[in-house]
């Protein structure tokens, strides 16, 4: 592959060699089975190193319970990222009503109303409310890989709006947490860089809401709560988050009773290997033929 960057030109480059499939909406596309063995290559690698940490598995469906968005305040920050799921409570003349405004190709979006769950905005949302209590001593660390969902359709072909991620969760002590939170920073920048990639660690911020969401954006670097680690893929000048690495302190904790053996409310923080935009950067710095790749890389995705 080329190293210049050209975000048309990428998306070109990987449509024609079937690692993705166009499906008519910016931000969503159909993976290839070659796209899908590197995926299931990295991931598999993270588990093999994770091992050791005896995390507890758990998996959640793409969809939460609403209530845990309001419960968090999700749309007082990123009420433009939200995903809600809307659906026909009707009876059979209003069904017909829809049909034939859809079939004409109307807006029928005023003949729905809000079920009780959105599409998940972060993997471990769904996981909170379930360890509601108090904590053993030690914690507890979490692992689960979701599909998550963010309104942010565009044809660059890394920012999607659904995708997956695969997610660990440390819940526990002020400092244990953030001990896990470093470690698990090293280790990522580690986990790239022995694949090839320029990885580089940095302090970082979530795409807040509005005026007063730069003031919470620019609050969170300066308490350097969120780390995120960074390849070019895209742009060499701007380049991508590959995963990234939160510390709540006692946001969740105190939003949802948790709390650590000693009484107090737990902290919390969670890191992100955003698995698609991974699978891209090794599709960008190797090339588009895995079985060209260096033999290192091919034997830590495919040992």
């Amino acid at each position: 592959m080329s190293k210049t960057y050209d975000a048309q030109v990428f998306y070109d480059d990987l449509v024609r060699a079937g690692h993705i499939i166009p499906v008519g909406v910016d931000g969503a596309f159909g993976r290839g089975a070659v796209f899908e063995s590197i995926l299931e290559g990295f991931n598999a690698l993270v588990s093999r190193i994770a091992l050791a940490d005896k995390a507890e598995q758990l998996t959640f469906p793409p969809v939460i319970n609403r209530q845990i968005l309001e419960r968090v305040h999700y749309l007082d920050n990123f009420p433009h990222l939200c995903g809600a799921v809307h659906s026909f409570f009707g009876n059979e003349l209003e069904s017909r009503r829809l049909a034939d405004t859809a079939n004409k190709g109307g807006d029928w979006s005023g003949m729905l109303k809000m079920t009780q769950v959105t599409l998940s905005p972060a993997a471990c949302y769904p996981l909170y409310p379930t360890i509601t209590g108090t904590l053993p001593a030690q914690g507890r660390l979490f692992s689960m890989l979701h599909w998550v969902y963010r309104h942010e359709p565009s044809p660059e072909p890394t920012r999607m709006q659904s995708f997956r991620v695969r997610e660990m969760v440390r819940a526990g002590k002020a400092e244990q947490v953030v001990e896990w939170r470093d470690l698990w920073l090293q280790r990522g920048v580690d986990i790239l860089a022995g694949l090839g990639l320029p990885a580089k660690s940095d302090v970082a911020s979530d795409p807040f809401f509005g005026r007063g969401g730069k003031v919470l954006g620019q609050s969170q670097k300066e308490q350097r709560l969120k780390f995120e680690v960074l390849v070019p893929v895209i742009s060499a000048e701007n380049p991508t988050a590959l995963c990234s690495f939160n510390f709540h302190q006692e946001h969740f904790g105190s939003t949802f009773d948790i709390r650590t053996s000693d009484g107090n409310t737990a902290n919390t923080a969670c890191l992100g290997f955003g698995l698609e935009r991974i699978t891209m950067a090794l599709l960008k710095e190797h090339g588009l033929d895995p079985g060209k790749w260096p033999s290192i890389i091919q034997q830590q995705l495919w040992p």
